[in-house]
C-alpha cells in the first residue's frame, strides 16, 4: 500500500477537523508505545545491573562460603563429624582442582572499635590473600593492593573499600593515612573503586555492604586479630577460587563439592556458588521477565488499536455521502481504502512519535522516583514504533475496506 502526498494532505485536513477526537484516539497509542519503551527500559536496566554483579563475582570463579552455626548445640553436632572450613581444605582443593588459576582464603571480623570514628555503619574487616584482587577483578581508585611480601611479613597495611574510605577518612586522598581497627593501626595503601551495591556478601548471617570493607593481608588478620565469636565460626569464612579460561566452572564446582563433602563427612556446613550458573539462570529469568512486561504493556497498544478502529468506523459513517460523491466521479474502491487507511496510520504514527517521547520521560521518572536503573535501547524504540505502525494498518484496514464497499447510490441518498 503506497501513500501519496495528496492522501496524506487530505488525511491531515480531515483529522484536524476533529482535533479533540483524534487526540483522544492517539492517546491510546501514546500510552501503549510509552509503556512498552518504559517496561523494556526497566528490563534492560535490571539486566545490566544483574550482569555487572555476576561479572563482578567472576564467571570463571567458584565461591565457597562457610555456613555459621545458629546455636552452640548445632555447632557441637557439626564438630562431631566436620572440622569446618579451614586451611586444610585450601590445601586439599589446591591439590585436587584441575585448571586452578588462583585461590584466596577469606576471614571476616566485625571490629569492636575503629578510628577515626565511622560516620556511618562500622566497616567489616576482611583478611584475604593478594590474589583476591585478581579473582574478583577489583579496580583501584588510589594506590595499590597489598602484595605477597606484605602478606608474608604480616604487614599492618590495608586497602579500603570506597564507602569505608569515605566513612572513615572523608573524601580527601587516603593513601598514606592510618586507621585503627581494634588495637592495631593500619596504613592505607590503596582505595578500591565503588563496587555494585547489589553484591552485598553474607557475613555472619547478615548482609554486608561490599563497599564498606577494610581489606588486610590474611596473615596479618591471623596474627594480629582475635575474633571473639570464633567459637561459633569455622577457621575460614570462605574460599574464593578462580579457574583458567578453559576450565568448566560448573564441573569444577561439582569436584569442589565432592572434595569438601569428603573432608567434612557430608556435613552441610558450607555452600558453593557458581557465578556462571547464576548468569545462565539470570538470563533465562530476565527473558521471561521481559516477555511478561512487554505483554502487559502491549495491552495498551491493543486498546489504542481498538480506539483507532472505532474512530475510523465513526468517520466512515459520518462521511458516507462524501464516499458516494467520490465513487460517482470515478474514485475506485482502492482509492477509498487508501484514504481511510492513511488516516488510521497517521493517527498511529503520530501517537507512536509522541509515545517515544513519553517512553523516555517514563524511563527517567522511574529511575528518579524508584531509584531503579533504566536503559532505553534503540531496539526498544524501533520495536515500539514499528508495532504502533502495524496497529494503525491492522486496525484501520477493516473500516477502510468497509468504506470501499458502500454502494455509491445508497451513499448519495444518505443523510
Amino acid at each position: 500500500m503506497i501513500f501519496n502526498l495528496a492522501d496524506i494532505g487530505q488525511a491531515v485536513s480531515n483529522l484536524r477537523a476533529q482535533k479533540t477526537r483524534t487526540l483522544l484516539t492517539a492517546l491510546g497509542i501514546v500510552f501503549g508505545v510509552g509503556s512498552v519503551i518504559g517496561m523494556l527500559a526497566i528490563g534492560s536496566g535490571a539486566k545490566e545491573e544483574s550482569l555487572r554483579f555476576i561479572e563482578q563475582l567472576g564467571v570463571r570463579n567458584v565461591l565457597v562460603d562457610s555456613r555459621p552455626a545458629t546455636s552452640q548445640e548445632e555447632l557441637q553436632q557439626r564438630r562431631r563429624s566436620s572440622p569446618g572450613l579451614s586451611d586444610r581444605d585450601v590445601r586439599i582443593l589446591q591439590a585436587n582442582i584441575e585448571g586452578l588459576e588462583s585461590m584466596s582464603a577469606r576471614r571476616a571480623l566485625h571490629p569492636a572499635r575503629v578510628l577515626p570514628k565511622p560516620s556511618r555503619d562500622m566497616p567489616e574487616l576482611y583478611g584475604v590473600r593478594p590474589s583476591y584482587v585478581l579473582i574478583h577483578s577489583l579496580r583501584l581508585a588510589e594506590g595499590k593492593f597489598f602484595d605477597e611480601s606484605d602478606d608474608a611479613a604480616s604487614a599492618a597495611v590495608c586497602v579500603l573499600g570506597e564507602a569505608a574510605k569515605v566513612n572513615l577518612l572523608g573524601y580527601a586522598p587516603a593513601v598514606g593515612k592510618f586507621v585503627k581497627a581494634n588495637d592495631t593501626w593500619l596504613e592505607v595503601v590503596g582505595v578500591l573503586n565503588e563496587q555494585l551495591m547489589a553484591g552485598a556478601q553474607s557475613s555472619g548471617g547478615t548482609m554486608q555492604d561490599i563497599n564498606n570493607i577494610v581489606y588486610i593481608p590474611l596473615n596479618t588478620f591471623q596474627y594480629r586479630y582475635w575474633d571473639q565469636s570464633a567459637g561459633m565460626k569455622d577457621d575460614l569464612d570462605g574460599i574464593d577460587i578462580r579457574l583458567s579460561a578453559k576450565a568448566d566452572s560448573i564441573e569444577t564446582a561439582k569436584v569442589v563439592t565432592a572434595v569438601l563433602n569428603s573432608t567434612h563427612h557430608n556435613t552441610q556446613d558450607f555452600t558453593v556458588t557458581i557465578p556462571a550458573a547464576l548468569l545462565a539462570q539470570q538470563q533465562r529469568t530476565q527473558t521471561i521477565f521481559t516477555y511478561v512486561m512487554v505483554a502487559i504493556a502491549a495491552i495498551s497498544l491493543l486498546v489504542g488499536g481498538i480506539g483507532i478502529m472505532n474512530i475510523v468506523l465513526a468517520t466512515v459513517l459520518e462521511r458516507t455521502r462524501e464516499i458516494g460523491i467520490r465513487r460517482s466521479i470515478g474514485a475506485r474502491r482502492f482509492d477509498i481504502v487508501r484514504q481511510f487507511l492513511t488516516e488510521s496510520v497517521l493517527i498511529s504514527v503520530t501517537g507512536g512519535l509522541l509515545g517515544i517521547g513519553f517512553g523516555f520521560f517514563l524511563a527517567w521518572l522511574i529511575a528518579r522516583t524508584a531509584e531503579w536503573k533504566t536503559i532505553v535501547t534503540t531496539s526498544s524504540v524501533v520495536i515500539a514504533f514499528g508495532v504502533s505502525f502495524v496497529v494503525g494498518v491492522v486496525f484501520g484496514l477493516y473500516p477502510a475496506v468497509k468504506a470501499s464497499r458502500i454502494n455509491p447510490i445508497d451513499a448519495l441518498r444518505y443523510e
